[in-house]
């Protein structure tokens, strides 16, 4: 039996990543977790990551260390306030954007799939039910692989990187619809921007409405703790 091929697969231990990663592993591929403690005020995803990491059996979970509040500029990254029962179809990109993370996430994603051998990043951005957010639409992923077969040694010897965007058409109603097809605990994921301090979610931020909002859709009760629903 051949060894499955790895596949770096970027792991925030919120639901979207937590799917993206469960579909990998579908998929075939030997994932690569790898998240990122950059800062953020809901480091409690973290947490959710090497859960998630350990019930799907990843071999591998790296977690890199990098302090994107230096920069600021977000409600995640800075002292802002998170918005809260905002009008989701807005115009506008809101405050809780982090300027360039995405960017910045792959890049890494990029060095270790040369370091490991893997052809295959994956990663759960969305382009219907999202926050409004420039780094997770289909252009600025095509964007990112173009520059990626021109930026590697891999790409200029014709070994070119794959970004992997599986959830990038689906509602989240059919994001959780296929996690829960895969056998995803969506109990150990953590979704909210602004989580207390024993990490329940606050129920009113924008992660936290679409989320709820796609469980109720399927008449399923969302398992992960909340202050208030």
């Amino acid at each position: 039996m051949a060894t499955p091929e790895p596949a770096i697969v970027l792991l925030s231990g919120g639901l979207d990543s937590t799917t993206t990663l469960a579909i990998a592993k579908a998929d075939g591929f030997a994932p690569i977790a790898l998240s990122f403690e950059y800062g953020q005020r809901h480091a409690v995803e973290l947490d959710g990551a090497r859960r998630v990491a350990t019930a799907l059996g990843v071999a591998e979970h790296i977690v890199v260390a990098l302090d994107l509040r230096a920069f600021g500029g977000s409600a995640l990254t800075a002292d802002i306030a998170v918005p809260k029962d905002r009008d989701l179809h807005g115009a506008g990109i809101p405050i809780t954007y982090v300027p360039a993370r995405n960017t910045i996430f792959l890049a890494h994603a990029l060095a270790l799939a040369e370091v490991r051998g893997g052809r295959d990043i994956y990663i759960g951005v969305n382009a219907v039910d999202y926050s409004g957010y420039p780094d997770c639409r289909p252009e600025y992923i095509a964007a990112f692989e173009r520059m990626a077969a021109l930026a590697t040694r891999a790409g200029v010897e014709g070994h070119h990187v794959r970004i992997r965007t599986p959830l990038m058409s689906l509602t989240k109603v059919e994001i959780i619809r296929r996690g829960l097809a895969l056998g995803v605990d969506y109990g150990l994921t953590r979704s909210c921007y602004d989580p207390d301090a024993v990490g329940r979610a606050c129920g009113h931020c924008d992660s936290c409405r679409l989320r709820l909002a796609a469980f109720r859709e399927l008449g399923v009760t969302d398992p992960a703790p909340y202050i208030e629903r």
